[in-house]
């Protein structure tokens, strides 16, 4: 990429969101200078395209011929769209004045580089990390997703406490800066995800071809969250379990996915009976229709294994869930000693 000032494309996917972009965009126009504005639309059934057309006319609208989801509505858009970088931004993200310096520059000082996600924080509690992806992303043993800053429903108080830059092993979704020539050569997300985790899969993928992942604390931006799908939502619970299952497959040797797949077998059943105590049978019911839709897709989830070389080291401790309600673990900082 040079030492020269990478071109970059932010890219918002919407879907019937009109009143998001109208309260969402003017933040990302006013704040990301000569950056070049797309919104990439999954067949909206409102008038979002033509409030963008008539509001913004100097952003780029791409339009899918369906709601292709998360994923494979990114791999259709970004197919019309040339920058050095891409910047996939949810619709419902407020930036910051000067946000894309501190991305800017981490991308030109070490091209090892792939993906960089910035700090992201609550817009309806400042003070506090978002959901979805806090200070930067991490893995168990067993595949189970957590941030710094958030694990599981404890949301950390921004203190200044993950100001720093530093690797990670996944970035969000909801904000995630990455080189197009890795996107491409990665293949772009994969749409049997359809949504959700998708963006733990791509990064676990950019890992296994040599890339880091880091996460940029100086720069900051704001998420809503629970625009698409709630954390109560029973699909949400589905897809999140189903997929974490199709990345550990994917994207580690056979001789530690399939214990670890087995291993999950068992820790997923014990979620499912939580939830039924809590009278959330719907939610129990979901957990199960992951595994069976997951093990329906089983040959052709091994077809797509890579072929590189996988990256042994991506868990920073054994299980989340043990540390969390066993250990009573609930910040980032105790749980894992740098």
């Amino acid at each position: 990429m040079g030492s020269s000032i990478p071109s970059v494309a932010i890219v918002i996917l919407n879907w019937n969101g009109k009143a998001l972009l109208e309260r969402f965009l003017p933040s990302v126009v006013t704040y990301s200078g000569e950056a070049q504005i797309v919104v990439a639309d999954n067949a909206s059934t409102d008038d979002s395209v033509s409030f963008v057309n008539q509001k913004y006319p100097e952003i780029q609208v791409v339009v899918n011929e369906e709601n292709y989801g998360f994923a494979g509505g990114y791999n259709k858009a970004l197919e019309h769209v040339d920058a050095d970088l891409y910047c996939l931004l949810n619709s419902d993200v407020e930036v910051t004045p000067g946000w894309l310096e501190p991305i800017f520059s981490l991308f030109q000082k070490r091209p090892d580089i792939g993906i960089v996600q910035p700090k992201i924080k609550d817009l309806n509690k400042p003070t506090h990390f978002e959901y979805a992806g806090a200070a930067g992303g991490f893995l168990d043993l067993f595949g189970y997703p957590f941030c710094r800053g958030r694990i599981f429903q404890t949301l950390e108080a921004d203190n200044g406490q993950y100001n720093d830059t530093r690797e990670i092993f996944w970035a969000t979704g909801a904000c995630m800066f990455i080189k197009r020539e890795l996107f491409r050569e990665l293949g772009g997300f994969d749409p049997d995800y359809f949504a959700h985790q998708e963006e733990v899969d791509l990064c676990w993928r950019a890992h296994n071809q040599g890339y880091q992942v880091l996460y940029a604390g100086a720069s900051e931006v704001f998420h809503m969250g629970g625009s698409t799908l709630s954390n109560m939502n029973p699909k949400k619970t589905f897809l999140n379990f189903r997929n974490s299952l199709y990345s550990i497959t994917k994207n580690l040797p056979k001789r530690k996915a399939f214990p670890i797949v087995f291993s999950r077998l068992l820790l997923d059943a014990v979620a499912a009976l939580r939830f039924v105590f809590q009278f959330k049978i719907r939610h129990a019911w979901a957990i199960l229709r992951a595994h069976l839709s997951y093990y329906r897709h089983l040959p052709k989830t091994l077809r797509k294994r890579e072929r590189k070389q996988f990256v042994e080291k991506y868990a920073v401790t054994t299980s989340i869930v043990w540390s969390y309600y066993v250990s009573r673990i609930k910040t980032f900082d105790i749980l894992v000693k740098d």
